[in-house]
């Protein structure tokens, strides 16, 4: 249940607006009565975001989370309180094929989100996304969020992003490491396990299943994460307790069945 006394008129920093889970968190803000503000670094007309008409509602900056000094002038003019950072290269592929683009985005432009919102006096509550990736490789399953980051391959390096954003806890920041997938409408990598099977359904062809069938996941409605975030928000506020703390999310439906079953490694 969204507490809209909380979020009516709240000045609210969004970044990766135009992503799968960034498009649907603008919407439950917007419907909350926040006042979004949006860094969108690549116009992308396919994006929810733009599709659904959702970015006409809201405050857009173009920029670059690397942008440091640009982030605090946002910041700073737009009275910023809340910031909720989901802007990432989020593609295992990719980063396997640029990972030094990759460090700059989701390492760099962390730290840069960071120091831009300790110098800014307004802000109150930041809340980061992780991955479950930060664990890297572990021998017990299902993980828990006090189990060691060792992120060893391009995109499992936002360990480092969340080990640095633990040492800005004064700063009032959160962690969400998302053990899952998430799914919905509004999805633009066709790779993935959901899309991928419709789009060859859809073409006539036989799905590829590209495993054994031993792996397991667990999968996320997309407007449920895009809650947890401002769920998040909401108690980091009221519960000072909680700068520093870092949280999985999860439906966590696999009962004790991961601790015997590898977890899929890529996305």
């Amino acid at each position: 249940m969204v507490n809209r006394s909380f979020w009516q008129d709240r000045p609210t920093f969004v970044t990766g607006g135009t992503g799968l889970v960034g498009s649907w968190l603008v919407r439950r803000l917007v419907a909350a009565g926040a006042d979004v503000v949006c860094l969108v670094r690549d116009w992308v007309p396919q994006s929810e975001l733009v599709r659904s008409g959702d970015i006409e509602k809201i405050k857009v900056v173009r920029g670059d989370v690397r942008d440091r000094d640009m982030l605090e002038r946002v910041l700073g003019e737009f009275e910023i309180d809340t910031v909720i950072h989901l802007a990432a290269q989020t593609i295992v592929t990719i980063a396997n094929r640029n990972p030094v683009s990759t460090f700059e985005t989701n390492v760099a432009g962390t730290w840069n989100l960071l120091e831009a919102s300790r110098r800014s006096p307004k802000v109150r509550q930041i809340v980061m996304a992780s991955s479950d990736k930060a664990y890297g490789d572990q021998e017990i399953l299902p993980y828990s969020e006090d189990t060691p980051l060792q992120g060893q391959h391009p995109y499992d390096v936002k360990s480092t992003a969340d080990l640095i954003a633990a040492t800005y806890a004064k700063a009032t920041v959160c962690r969400l490491r998302s053990p899952l997938w998430v799914f919905m409408r509004g999805d633009l990598n066709w790779n993935r396990i959901i899309r991928e099977p419709f789009a060859q359904f859809s073409e006539g062809q036989a799905p590829v299943i590209r495993s054994d069938g031993e792996y397991i996941r667990d999968y996320f409605y997309v407007e449920d994460g895009a809650a947890a975030y401002m769920l998040l928000a909401e108690q980091l506020a009221a519960r000072p307790e909680l700068k520093g703390q870092a949280f999985n999310f999860s439906n966590e439906i696999q009962g004790n069945r991961a601790r015997d079953r590898p977890r899929a490694s890529s996305d």
